[in-house]
């Protein structure tokens, strides 16, 4: 009989093997591998031989319980299925799958030790129900993967698994499934029974409130009206430097009251009329929660949400940050932050300020409001990485939060207003000056900090002050802006929808969906579409307290006040009537999603107006030989009749009795006469997006170039262009040395 021993749950590779490391301390610790080559480690600790295996993420997914029904709504019943045998693309995780099937046979003695949040305590829980035949274990929890900590987590696990978020975890997927399947088959089939055709048209619990919220800032900008204003700026240079003071009113909105003002200060004198000095204090950054690391983020690199978390979860997983889904902006003193300073210190663009803040009293960090009963702040911890290894993304990610986690601790820095008014013959023009006189925290976070710094000269009150020049500036007010891929997921966390984890998923989805476009967010025609027909025929479903109202609930569920199967039970009962509602204005809806789903395409493939001819737009369009796209005018063909292009042309073919411009059998008739005969080819294997803007050397549109686990890049779309000369040459280079070497 084989010996038994205490099986360990991971979530991912990376996990699983500094925690193996951690608790066997370097002594007895077996690497094993499978016939798949699918590693998992064995250790001995406290007497008792251990077995740590891995899961890759989620190992089982909802699907609908019976198949046999077709592709209908509603649909209410779903069970846990191994993900692989849902989606084609968890295929990978099959061998993990084995491997955990496996090494279940004789383990006696479970512990989870994957992420302690929602997610992790779900993939932990439905491994040990569905893989080992367990509904309880114990359970390891922690914020790091430091060796210390896990030791301590080890020790001071629980007996039994975190049920209350267990039961909340389970209740979010059961109500985002039950959302999803039924609203994206209903948009779906109602634009299917309106086109014929077949195209997925998605929505979920929390998705179709935020693509609504996008679109009401879309209405916002479009009902804007600019309003006319005028400023008067006085240019002038006090001892040597030069500056701006502008009239004291700001705006003004009548035009002869700004001309007035202006005629009546020309010529005339100017006299400091007076000074007044004000210190304040800023005080330090509060520590990262994943909305602010994700905001900060876009804010200074431009990275998306999805590609910030990646980045963050790869250093999670090193060890060299806690981990990276917390609500809280807290560091509590269990993290040690002595320990933590002192290591930093031992990086060099760390030193100086970390040894500035260990010769400190008292180590307090500046906090936030926001807590998390699981994690605390996002913080560096103190094994520090060669940086070095790190990649330039890491790096970049690292550096902001170890100089956010640094900062926490610091000074308040000093600053001074020094607000001088200046007397031009009655009318006050004010001058601002700003310097630094303590940079305390702003030191150590300068790098993505933006100090507006005006050190004015000291001036005393009568002192005449040379003028430069006068002006007029005619203004408008401009519209709100959009979101940011940063500021919308502040805007969603403000309103309670979504969570820390799924916010940034939800983001990606309506881009992969192409329901929205850009960095600043707009909503596309066919995203504008989905909004509309459901605000007027189902409204229910991008309504936000529905949401925030099942938000609630799955929080009385993890506080143990209500039972998940009574808040799935109201979701199903909530659902069975809008998709009543849904099934009543189906056609309508559907007409609606046709008419933008045309628009969208429209939008989609139009990159600008042609450089070559006057009626033609350059479009997206798809060779019938070669299947290739290439970029093409619309006026390619004219019809020789009556002269128009054939998107235009009302002609009636002969063969068929359509007009000329739609039908196909006219298309390779004599009938059509070559116009406007400019193409371009364009990148194979790549998704391409129009800028707006024009090539200064060629003239032609510049697109911008996506492709799959590439960056993507600007380019215009002329080959000869002058901007292309050096194209190709990097990498004959490098061909070169390479056949040197050989």
């Amino acid at each position: 009989m084989a010996d038994k021993y205490t099986l360990m749950i991971s979530e991912k590779p990376d996990a699983m093997k500094r925690i193996a490391e951690a608790l066997s301390e370097g002594k007895s610790l077996k690497r094993r591998e499978n016939e798949k080559s699918v590693s998992f480690y064995e250790f001995k600790k406290d007497g008792k031989k251990h077995v740590i295996v891995c899961a890759v993420g989620h190992l089982f997914n909802l699907d609908p319980a019976d198949k046999g029904k077709g592709w209908n709504y509603p649909i209410f019943n779903a069970e846990w299925k191994p993900s692989f045998s849902v989606r084609k693309q968890s295929e990978f995780s099959k061998k993990y799958f084995e491997v955990i099937e496996q090494m279940a046979k004789n383990a006696n003695d479970y512990i989870v030790c994957t992420d302690f949040d929602t997610e992790g305590s779900v993939i932990g829980f439905n491994i040990l129900k569905f893989i080992c035949g367990v509904e309880d274990g114990k359970r390891m929890k922690f914020s790091t993967l430091t060796k210390d900590e896990l030791v301590d987590s080890y020790k001071n696990m629980s007996k039994h698994l975190d049920i209350g978020q267990i039961e909340s975890g389970l209740a979010r997927h059961q109500l985002d499934w039950l959302w999803g399947i039924n609203l994206t088959r209903a948009l779906t089939l109602a634009l299917k029974n309106a086109t014929k055709g077949f195209n997925i048209l998605s929505s979920g619990r929390v998705q179709s409130p935020t693509l609504a919220i996008l679109y009401e800032k879309e209405e916002e900008i479009r009902k804007f009206k600019s309003i006319p204003f005028w400023e008067l700026q006085l240019h002038v240079k006090i001892d040597g430097m030069e500056a701006i003071a502008k009239h004291e009113k700001g705006k003004l909105w009548d035009k002869e009251e700004a001309d007035k003002t202006l005629q009546e200060c020309e010529g005339k004198d100017v006299k400091v009329k007076e000074i007044k000095k004000r210190q304040y204090k800023q005080s330090p950054p509060v520590p990262f929660n994943t909305t602010d690391l994700l905001s900060e983020a876009y804010a200074i690199f431009k990275f998306s949400p999805t590609q910030t978390m990646s980045i963050a979860e790869s250093l999670y997983q090193a060890g060299y940050i806690s981990y990276p889904r917390s609500s809280s902006q807290k560091l509590p003193p269990s993290i040690n932050y002595g320990k933590i300073l002192k290591s930093l210190a031992t990086l060099p663009q760390y030193k100086k300020f970390a040894r500035q803040l260990l010769k400190k009293e008292k180590l307090i960090p500046n906090e936030g409001t926001r807590e998390d009963p699981a994690h605390p702040a996002i913080y560096a911890t103190w094994e520090v990485p060669d940086l070095k290894k790190l990649n330039i993304y890491q790096k970049k990610i690292y550096d902001l939060i170890v100089r956010r986690t640094l900062a926490a601790f610091a000074d308040e820095a000093t600053r001074e207003s020094n607000t001088v008014s200046l007397d031009l013959d009655g009318h006050v023009f004010v001058l601002v000056g700003k310097r630094t006189i303590e940079p305390g925290w702003t030191e150590i976070y300068e790098p993505y900090l933006t100090i507006d710094e005006l050190i004015l000269p000291e001036l005393k009150v009568g002192q005449n002050v040379k003028v430069l020049k006068l002006e007029e500036l005619a203004k408008e007010t401009e519209p709100p802006g959009r979101y940011s891929q940063g500021s919308v997921l502040k805007e969603l966390e403000s309103r309670n929808l979504g969570t820390k984890a799924t916010r940034a998923e939800i983001l990606q989805t309506l881009y992969d969906r192409k329901y929205i476009v850009g960095k600043s967010i707009q909503v596309t025609k066919l995203g504008e579409a989905v909004v509309k027909s459901l605000k007027e025929y189902s409204p229910r479903i991008i309504s936000e307290d529905l949401t925030k109202k099942f938000e609630e609930e799955m929080e009385q569920v993890f506080n143990g006040k209500k039972k998940r199967e009574d808040v799935v039970e109201e979701a199903k009962e909530t659902l069975t009537d809008i998709l009543k509602e849904f099934k009543e204005n189906e056609q309508k809806i559907g007409k609606k999603l046709l008419e933008g789903l045309v628009e969208a395409r429209e939008q989609e493939s139009h990159i600008g107006a042609c450089p070559n001819c006057n009626d033609g737009k350059l479009k997206i369009l798809r060779s019938r030989l070669s299947g290739k796209f290439f970029v093409g005018c619309s006026s390619y063909f004219k019809c020789a009749k009556c002269g128009f292009t054939r998107a235009a042309c009302k002609c009636i073919c002969e063969k068929c009795g359509q007009p000329k411009g739609k039908c196909k059998c006219s298309w390779n008739d004599k009938k059509w006469e070559p116009s406007c005969q400019t193409t371009y080819p364009l990148p194979g294997r790549a998704n391409i997006q129009p800028t707006g803007k024009i090539c200064d050397k060629c003239n032609t549109p510049i697109i911008q170039v996506w492709r799959k686990g590439r960056r993507p890049f600007r380019m215009c779309l002329s080959t000869t262009c002058e901007t292309k000369k050096d194209w190709g040459k990097r990498k004959s280079k490098k061909v070169k040395l390479l056949m040197a070497k050989k």
